[in-house]
């Protein structure tokens, strides 16, 4: 199943991390659209398009609290996926 975001307005989303550091390694943080992935109930899903600061030095990715409110909403069935595809899974 994958899921794409469309918030509107980009400005607010690239405006909320300007002048961010990162916790870790103390690179600067931009906006930017991240895909992700879970696990839920057994069965992989695809988060694409997911606002996101990411460290442009470590590349740790940190989320606002309205996107984690909103990807919790979605993985909890209360937006249907806007399509579903089948996954070749090949073990190494």
């Amino acid at each position: 199943m994958r899921i794409t975001f469309n918030m509107q307005n980009q400005k607010d989303v690239t405006d909320f991390w300007e002048g961010e550091t990162c916790e870790y390694c103390g690179g600067t943080i931009v906006a930017k659209r991240v895909t992700r992935h879970r696990k839920i109930k057994g069965s992989y899903i695809l988060l694409e398009n997911v606002p996101a600061g990411v460290c442009t030095e470590c590349g740790t990715h940190y989320f606002s609290a309205n996107v984690l409110q909103r990807i919790e909403e979605t993985v909890r069935g209360r937006k249907p996926a806007q399509r579903e595809e089948i996954i070749s899974i090949y073990a190494f």
